[in-house]
């Protein structure tokens, strides 16, 4: 039961992370966070004292059970300090490289499914290209065949758009939808579509 996922908002109630039932009681029982109830259609948040007593009149079976009481398994903490949503690198993977491109060749400009895409390095290895956001793109087959180990200029093709890092940030999306409890959707939801974008 300690391992169950239990969703962390800051202060702002802005879905940060994901954190394990022991270490929300933890941050709870040392004062650093409240659980959030929406057991009665409104958020309302409780210290532990006040969930171990709301918790004495609950009857189901996702509770932690001690020698002298038992206690509910939160869904859902407020930490009371922290008010930012946590920096993260985004990630070099196929997957990110597919979703800063559109799943669009890039010399080409047609969109396709995935498994008809290929990543390109725009300057070749060889050529002393290195695996970095700047000089990896989606390319379809034939796109990918034309150009074959050479760079752009060389091949007579252009590329539509310039590739970047992207600022966009994932986190919290791939991180959320693996693990998600439905009393969370409110929260998810929001940080899905109002993180900042951006540095």
């Amino acid at each position: 039961m300690l391992t169950q996922p239990v969703l962390v908002l800051n202060r702002l109630w802005q879905a940060v992370q994901v954190t394990t039932a022991r270490r929300a009681f933890t941050l709870v029982y040392g004062g650093h966070a409240q659980i959030v109830d929406n057991s009665n259609g409104s958020y309302q948040t409780h210290d532990f004292l006040s969930w171990s007593d709301l918790s004495a009149r609950y009857t189901g079976d996702d509770v932690v059970q001690t020698v002298t009481f038992r206690i509910r398994i939160p869904k859902i903490i407020l930490l009371l300090i922290y008010d930012k949503i946590p920096r993260r690198e985004v990630k070099l993977t196929r997957q990110n490289i597919y979703e800063r491109d559109k799943c669009t060749c890039q010399y080409c400009g047609k969109h396709f499914d995935r498994t008809q895409l290929n990543l390109d390095h725009v300057v070749p290895r060889d050529q002393g290209g290195r695996m970095t956001w700047e000089n990896i793109v989606c390319s379809c087959i034939p796109c990918n065949t034309r150009k074959a180990n050479r760079t752009p200029e060389q091949a007579g093709m252009k590329l539509i758009r310039k590739p970047e890092r992207p600022k966009w940030r994932p986190a919290i999306h791939a991180t959320f939808s693996k693990q998600r409890d439905e009393s969370w959707a409110h929260f998810v939801d929001v940080a899905y579509w109002n993180v900042e974008l951006g540095d």
